[in-house]
This record gives structure tokens, C-alpha cells and sequence, in this order.
């Protein structure tokens, strides 16, 4: 779509870009159906939702010197919520407040009386009051949204089942998904340019006949962000290709870089499985030891001799193993 260098203005610009629709030069946009886009907005809106509820839980206990989150995993599960209230009343003693925890947090009582001894004035309890209110309310909405969301996805539910084998793929990043890109694969010429409107590949910059590293391309930010979410769920999967394929790159590369690989190999299952209509297998996690076994046994055989070792690799002979005898 550029136009021939020389003087150029928006105006004219708009002018090539329409002369060129005319003519049918542009490839038209991606334009999902109704029902896709209505409930595009409500996964939009839901994810909105779900990042103020982690603002707001991040905020709560900040500045009251408050440690909670140090002792209790969950400060939002029964036990936490109870002591958020209790501080919120302000009438009771940390013990007295660190003795509402149940379950197996109760085993903790004296970390979390030590945990609760801030300085709490009454602005910081009216400032936990109004965080604690957000949550909740930002927790009905989502609720309502989920309500909402499981109705839209009916027609699309053999689609959600069968994105949900993906390793880090749960029903609401399957969902976002379908919402995103839809159902019907033809509508993208091929995996690669899925990848390149997602923006889930690298950028392209050449100069002088020399190709030059650049940062992923810019995309679908609403896809990519879930698609990256869920593949730092995957990378905890144990025993998938997923997690190796990560700690690999994580070590040359970087998490956020081997985050936005595996998020790219996530697309690229969700295209082909949707497009041929057939399940996730599984490669697993020695999968990439086996695709060269020669280039692996040198680096570990190097790895052995950095340490001090003298190591000589033979094959393992076929046949029958010598019994052992028994006395």
C-alpha cells in the first residue's frame, strides 16, 4: 500500500488507499461473525475485569505494613477474608485474628499473628473496606459475564472440548480464542500469517540485503496476551513438550521470549487442530532429545568433561542382557 516516494499528506494517502480498494488490491480484514464479535466483547470485558480484581488484591494490605500474603498462599479464600474483616472491625488482637484461620492455615497461627502486627489506623481501615467492597463486586461481575459467556458458547462447545487437550488450555482461554479467531481456519491463507495477525512472530526488518533482530510484530494484543498466559501455564505441565521446549529457550533467550515461542506453537496447534478437526497429541518431553540424539550426547558428554571427566561414548549393543546369577 505505499504509495510512489515524493510528496506525500495524509490526504493523498486515504485517496491511494480508496483507489486501491476499488481496484481490488486489498486483502480484505478478518471480520468474525455476529456471534463471535458479541462474544469477543464479553471475553474483552471479562479479562478487564479479572486484571482490576488483581489490581485491587494487590493493593489491599499495602499500606498498613500488613504481611498476610507471606504466611497464607490464598488471602482471599475463607481464612484470609475473615482477617480482612476482623482488621477491617479493628477490634480484635493479631492473635485473636491470626485464630480465624482454618483448615491447615491454622498450623500457622503464630507466623500469621506475627504477620498481622501493623500499623492499622482507622484510614486504613477505611481504605481496606472499600478494596475488600471492589473485589467482591469485580467478582459478581465476572460471575455474571461466566453466565453469559457458557450461553454464547454452545454452538461452539465441540470446539472448546477439543482445545481444552492443549497443554495450559482451559475453558477461558479456549473460549477467547474461538472469540478471536473463530472456528474456520480458511479465512487465514495459511498458520503462518494466523501467527504474523496475532503478532506471535518476529518483526521483519531488512536493510542493504542484511536481516536484522527486531521485536515480535505488533497484533491481535487481546489474543496474544491470553495465548501467552496460557503458556506459562503449559511450561508447568510435567512431561510435556511444552515445559522442555521452554526451559530450553528460557536459557538462551529469556523467559518472556520462550513465553511468546510456546504461546506461538500454542496457535499453531489451536490451527491445525481446528482446521483438520482432530486432537492435541502429546510429543513429549523427550521428544526433543530423540529428534538428535548425536547433537545431545555431545553436549552432555562436553558438559561431563567440563567437570573434570573422561567420558567415551559407545552405542548400546542389541541383543539379549546376561542374566544375573543368583545364590
Amino acid at each position: 500500500m505505499k504509495n510512489v516516494p515524493g510528496r506525500k499528506t495524509d490526504i493523498k494517502d486515504a485517496e491511494w488507499i480508496a483507489e486501491l480498494v476499488c481496484c481490488g488490491l486489498i486483502r480484505p480484514s478478518f471480520v468474525p461473525p455476529k456471534p463471535l464479535r458479541e462474544l469477543r466483547e464479553l471475553l474483552r470485558y471479562r479479562r478487564k475485569l479479572v486484571e482490576v480484581q488483581a489490581a485491587e488484591r494487590n493493593r489491599l494490605l499495602e499500606t498498613a505494613n500488613i504481611k498476610l500474603g507471606s504466611v497464607a498462599s490464598d488471602v482471599f479464600g475463607a481464612s484470609g477474608r475473615a482477617m480482612v474483616r476482623a482488621l477491617i472491625e479493628g477490634q480484635a488482637s493479631p492473635a485473636e485474628i491470626a485464630d480465624l484461620a482454618q483448615g491447615r492455615l491454622r498450623r500457622k497461627r503464630a507466623e500469621l499473628a506475627r504477620a498481622l502486627e501493623g500499623h492499622v489506623e482507622e484510614h486504613h481501615r477505611f481504605l481496606l473496606a472499600l478494596q475488600l467492597q471492589r473485589v467482591e463486586a469485580a467478582e459478581r461481575d465476572i460471575e455474571q459475564l461466566d453466565g453469559r459467556i457458557a450461553e454464547r458458547l454452545i454452538p461452539y462447545q465441540p470446539a472448546v472440548t477439543l482445545l481444552m487437550q492443549i497443554p495450559g488450555v482451559d475453558r477461558v482461554v479456549a473460549a477467547a480464542v474461538i472469540a478471536e479467531i473463530g472456528v474456520d481456519m480458511s479465512v487465514f491463507l495459511s498458520v503462518h500469517h494466523l501467527a504474523a495477525w496475532a503478532g506471535l512472530c518476529p518483526g521483519s526488518y531488512e536493510s542493504a540485503g542484511k536481516h536484522k533482530s527486531v521485536a515480535a510484530r505488533k497484533g491481535n494484543v487481546h489474543l496474544r496476551t491470553i495465548l501467552v498466559g496460557a503458556a506459562m501455564a503449559a511450561k508447568n505441565t510435567k512431561g510435556s513438550y511444552f515445559r522442555d521446549k521452554y526451559h530450553r529457550l528460557k536459557a538462551r533467550r529469556g523467559a518472556k521470549r520462550a513465553a511468546l515461542a510456546i504461546a506461538h506453537k500454542i496457535l499453531v496447534a489451536v490451527y491445525h487442530m481446528l482446521s483438520r478437526g482432530v486432537g492435541y497429541r502429546e510429543l513429549g518431553e523427550a521428544y526433543l532429545d530423540q529428534l538428535d540424539q548425536t547433537r545431545t550426547a555431545a553436549n552432555l558428554k562436553r558438559r561431563l568433561e567440563r567437570l573434570g571427566y573422561v567420558v567415551s561414548i559407545q552405542p548400546k549393543e542389541e541383543g539379549p542382557q546376561p542374566q544375573e546369577a543368583v545364590s
